[in-house]
């Protein structure tokens, strides 16, 4: 199954609540929401909030990406905002053991993101305990780049450590996504995708229409 998650960080802020509705009334599954610290990456985005102000506005899963330095210190409180699935970054966590470990116990789902030029290996331990990892596949923090294209080989090589290893792992990819570009990340092993300009620039739900019809050409 193909999951596609708009990127709320491209979303008109002045109407964020009817945007996500209408995403989500489209068939979007996942809303993805970063939070970002001007730390980890240069922007500020928003934080528990934002999630906690829109969290009645769709029972879809809220996707909460953490581009912040040690996210563990809001695990708790970002779970309490309305997060189901919270990511957080490697390269951000001195301990990712003990931050998995702390998502695992507020009963949220628990994902990992790897920046574009880090290796899969920083995975290798920790891979059995997660249920998505996030590849980016543009530097993180900010909207509307360009998809780098190495990361296709990323995909592949870590569809077939996962697969290798009888894992049902999600790969999702952030960064650059668009209906013309999601055919070739399917085929190369990717399941869930985050899109943002490309949602919503224009109309929202033809836009997700767009993927969606996408998705099901493939699923076929």
């Amino acid at each position: 199954m193909f999951i596609l998650a708009p990127s709320i960080l491209a979303a008109d802020f002045k109407k964020l609540g009817e945007q996500v509705e209408t995403v989500s009334k489209a068939g979007a599954e996942y809303i993805h929401i970063d939070v970002m610290d001007g730390e980890f990456v240069p922007s500020i985005s928003f934080g528990m909030p934002v999630i906690t102000s829109i969290r009645s506005c769709t029972d879809k899963i809220f996707d909460v990406h953490m581009m912040v330095d040690e996210p563990g210190r809001y695990i708790n409180d970002i779970r309490k905002a309305g997060a189901d699935l919270i990511c957080v970054h490697q390269e951000a966590c001195l301990h990712l053991d003990r931050t998995i470990g702390q998502i695992r116990e507020t009963g949220a789902k628990a994902a990992v993101a790897l920046n574009p030029a880090t290796p899969l290996h920083v995975l290798d331990y920790i891979l059995p305990e997660l249920d998505m990892v996030l590849l980016m596949s543009v530097n993180p923090g900010f909207g509307g780049q360009k998809f780098i294209p190495y990361t296709i080989q990323k995909i592949q090589a870590l569809r077939k450590i996962i697969e290798d290893r009888g894992l049902h792992t999600d790969i999702q990819i952030d960064g650059g996504v668009t209906a013309s570009n999601v055919g070739q990340l399917i085929e190369a092993g990717a399941n869930i995708f985050v899109a943002g300009s490309a949602v919503y620039r224009g109309d929202a739900a033809a836009n997700v229409k767009e993927f969606l019809d996408v998705f099901q050409r493939y699923e076929k």
